[in-house]
């Protein structure tokens, strides 16, 4: 801290730091304080007094600005994308752990199960738990939830994963992992109903985990069109804009083919109307035959 230099003797300046020396600190204290009040030489001589009784901190310095931080490369950028979309982490649970689900059932078909990685059969879904009209409905309910983690292929499987990832970074961390999970079963299990239902005269075989991701698309909707999301107008109408496009450009896309359309229909009504809305209660703003198979 630089001291000024020293008066001249005899100088109004010498005279009043003569005076202020003889002054209480509080009363230094209030005429530093209220300098405003009187003239600047007043307040500039208590400060003075101030100063050499080391009354007044010194001034502190500013902190030494921190190096700015390397640039993340492409590898650090691709290893946290993996790490988001395999590892669960606090901010993101049920994401990583159901496309684990999937990956791993995936891989005990074809690596214990002996089933073809692009063009299962009917009867190895079958086997692996897929949705059947013929026994789904007498006696194997569980095929409602299991037929959500059977893929019929490493193409359906990579295209549901991504779309799952998708909308689990937009949904997990507004909703939380526990009601994007009861939501993502309530419309795998809506979307294996409505197969069945649609399906009742000819029968269906069918796998994948579309029927829940659709129902994921319904949450989104439920999130958007209620306002849970903090968004401003124009950012909510390009979003809701978006998902009606990939909802329907999906649906459209299923029209041809082997894609079971119905169990997209239904696990977008349950995700929309039925546990979408029921689980964002509490919620604080700010769910063919056995010779061959049908994909959702």
């Amino acid at each position: 801290m630089e001291t000024p230099d020293p008066a001249p003797p005899g100088s109004t300046a010498t005279l009043a730091a003569q005076l202020f020396a003889q002054k209480p600190e509080a009363e230094l204290l209030y005429l530093a304080q209220n300098a405003a009040r009187y003239p600047p030489a007043v307040g500039a001589a208590a400060v003075a007094e101030l100063g050499r009784r080391g009354l007044l901190p010194d001034t502190a310095r500013p902190p030494a600005p921190s190096p700015p931080a390397p640039p993340e490369t492409w590898p650090q950028l691709l290893g946290q994308l993996l790490r988001g979309l395999f590892i669960p982490s606090r901010r993101f649970l049920a994401t990583p752990l159901l496309i684990d689900a999937c990956l791993l059932v995936f891989g005990l078909m074809v690596g214990l199960g002996s089933v073809s990685a692009t063009d299962p059969t009917g009867h190895q879904l079958v086997q692996w738990g897929s949705n059947v009209s013929g026994l789904t409905l007498h006696g194997q309910p569980w095929r409602l939830l299991t037929h959500v983690f059977v893929h019929a292929g490493l193409s359906h499987l990579l295209m549901n994963m991504f779309s799952l990832w998708l909308l689990g970074l937009l949904v997990e961390d507004r909703t939380g992992p526990l009601r994007l999970l009861l939501v993502y079963l309530a419309s795998g299990v809506g979307g294996g109903l409505a197969s069945l239902w649609w399906h009742a005269a000819r029968g269906v075989n069918s796998v994948g985990a579309s029927g829940a991701i659709f129902g994921l698309y319904g949450l989104l909707l439920v999130l958007l069109i209620s306002k849970k999301l903090v968004l401003d107008k124009s950012d909510r109408r390009a979003m809701l804009g978006l998902v009606l496009y990939l909802v329907l450009s999906n649906l459209l896309s299923g029209l041809s083919g082997n894609v079971d359309n119905a169990a997209h229909l239904g696990g977008l009504a349950t995700g929309l109307f039925i546990a979408g809305p029921l689980a964002l209660l509490g919620l604080k703003g700010g769910w063919e035959h056995l010779v061959g198979h049908e994909q959702k």
